[in-house]
């Protein structure tokens, strides 16, 4: 059956049933060639992936650097158009709609980048950033979009008197801040967040990452999180999706995830966090080698060149994403005969900048506890 190719309107009430993102065989490839050389391979930057981002509920997309995370995000916005798959929004098809088209849509799906230095355009001040958005949609009178604008400051922790500053006074926590407020100008249903803060310090993460929380408990939001680093995506996301060289390797609940990896990739990541005490450390499961390219991704099982649990089946045949027990799936032809994971970083209780970021996530959020 195919899917329903009505756009959901602005505006709508989130009524639909079914999860509100849901991604099935989703694939970009970046032509690598030129004029000069235009036999080369393409980059497979995604290839085949598939997941559904149930309404409120916040899920992780997790990976080295290079494993298609961004690209991923950007494809399920359609800022980029893929070059397979299918992508849709609350039982809509919106793969192929005009970019024209998908106006009124922007509405509902927004984005927060990564980076608060670069997103946000210099020569504009707060104001007119947070305003850009409504006079584009054509929302509003300029006396309700200024009003709309002081709500959306107060609301992220800022002021009304920063209104009129540029983004070059204001602090990396504090430009992502405006960052965040520009995303939710039109009152989205769904945020994608972009990695939002690996470019802010460590006590700055925590007050960022508390205020997305917060805002999507009081907003409904619902949010697809991108990220690298496992303690904010344990503070943050409600399941975890792994991502290997434009694969989705692993998907669970994050309790289970921490819990017991069922892929090797995903014991890796667990395994990088540093450990409390000398006397902690374990000898590593898994080798360092650094991430194959994703222009000749090696055939089978595309982790098996750095993996110490591959056999000739994972050099030829590439596993399929399968259930492991209930809501956890994991692409791995020998993840039931992999032993029990028992790691001293299971549960993320890792010292210095990990376990102190985790230390400020609960001091702010019993600090928001009792000034509610």
């Amino acid at each position: 059956m195919s899917a329903d190719t009505t756009l959901p309107a602005a505006g709508d009430s989130p009524v639909a049933p079914g999860p509100m993102l849901e991604v099935n065989g989703l694939v970009k490839h970046f032509g690598s060639g030129g004029m000069f050389s235009p036999s080369r391979a393409p980059v497979r930057a995604v290839d085949g992936v598939s997941f559904a981002v149930l309404r409120g509920e916040t899920l992780a997309l997790v990976g080295e650097s290079g494993s298609g995370k961004s690209t991923t995000a950007r494809l399920v916005l359609r800022l980029i158009d893929p070059t397979a798959g299918r992508i849709c929004f609350e039982g809509a098809d919106i793969t192929s709609v005009p970019q024209r088209a998908l106006r009124p849509l922007r509405q509902r799906m927004q984005m927060v980048f990564q980076d608060p230095y670069a997103s946000l355009d210099p020569r504009l001040t707060v104001r007119q950033t947070l305003e850009e958005p409504l006079i584009v949609h054509g929302i509003g009178d300029a006396a309700t979009r200024r009003a709309q604008v002081d709500e959306l400051l107060g609301l992220v922790g800022l002021s009304m008197h920063h209104a009129s500053r540029y983004t070059h006074e204001f602090s990396g926590g504090q430009r992502q801040r405006v960052g965040i407020a520009r995303a939710l100008m039109l009152h989205p249903d769904l945020v994608v967040c972009d990695e939002p803060v690996s470019a802010l310090d460590v006590s700055i993460q925590a007050q960022v990452v508390n205020l997305l929380k917060d805002l999507q408990a009081q907003l409904r939001l619902t949010y697809l999180f991108i990220a690298h680093d496992l303690a904010v995506v344990k503070h943050m996301a409600d399941r975890v999706a792994v991502m290997y060289l434009g694969q989705l390797v692993e998907i669970a609940p994050k309790e289970s995830l921490f819990a017991n990896p069922r892929h090797p990739y995903t014991r890796m990541l667990l395994d990088a966090i540093p450990r409390p005490h000398p006397a902690q450390q374990q000898r590593r499961q898994l080798g360092v080698d650094e991430l194959a390219g994703a222009v000749h991704a090696p055939a089978g099982c595309r982790f098996h060149p750095r993996c110490p649990f591959a056999i000739e089946r994972c050099r030829v045949e590439e596993p399929a994403l399968e259930l492991t027990e209930a809501g956890h799936l994991a692409a791995c032809h020998r993840k039931d005969e992999l032993a029990p994971w028992e790691s001293a970083t299971s549960s993320v209780q890792a010292s210095g900048v990990t376990a102190l970021r985790l230390a400020l996530y609960a001091q702010r959020k019993a600090a928001n506890a009792s000034e509610g």
